[in-house]
C-alpha cells in the first residue's frame, strides 16, 4: 500500500511517495503548472502517478495560517482536494503543512544544495516532509 504526498502551490505541486510499508516518504518530482486556475494537466499527471505506484490514498498539505485560521491558500487546497477525489475516487487526507517549506529549505541547505538549485527540490522535499509527518503520526495504522 503506497501513499501519495502532495504539496499544492499556485505554480507547482511537489510530489512524494511512501514505501510499500508506509514507513518512509521519498520525494519524486515537482509538477510545473502553467496557470493557477487550470488543473486538467496537473490532475492528469497525478492520475498517472497514482496508477504507476498503485497508490491507496493521498495526503495533501494543508496550508493553515500560523494562528490556525483558514486563508485563501487553504481554501484553494480544499478545492484541489475535491478535484482529486472526484477524478481518482481515492480518499484525500489534509495534513497540516505549516513551516514545511522552511524545513525543506533547511534540509537542502544542510545537504549542501546550492542556492540556485534549491528551487528545483524545495517543493518535492516539502511534499516528502508532509507525507513523512503523516506517516509518523499514524505509524502504519492507516
Amino acid at each position: 500500500m503506497r501513499i501519495l504526498g502532495l504539496d499544492y502551490g499556485s505554480k507547482t505541486v511537489g510530489v512524494a511517495i511512501s514505501d510499500e510499508l508506509g514507513i518512509t516518504a521519498q520525494p519524486i518530482m515537482t509538477i510545473e503548472r502553467k496557470s493557477e486556475n487550470k488543473l486538467r494537466k496537473t490532475l492528469a499527471k497525478i492520475e498517472e502517478i497514482i496508477e504507476e505506484y498503485k497508490v491507496s490514498f493521498v495526503v495533501l498539505g494543508y496550508p493553515k495560517n500560523m494562528n490556525n485560521t483558514i486563508g485563501p491558500r487553504a481554501e484553494a487546497t480544499e478545492l484541489f482536494k475535491e478535484h482529486i477525489e472526484r477524478r481518482t475516487g481515492l480518499e484525500v487526507v489534509l495534513q497540516d503543512e505549516r513551516l514545511t517549506t522552511v524545513e525543506s529549505e533547511r534540509i537542502l541547505i544542510e545537504s549542501g544544495v546550492r542556492r540556485e538549485n534549491r528551487k528545483e527540490y524545495v517543493d518535492k522535499m516539502a511534499a516528502a516532509i508532509i507525507l513523512q509527518s503523516f506517516l509518523d503520526t499514524y505509524e502504519g495504522n492507516v
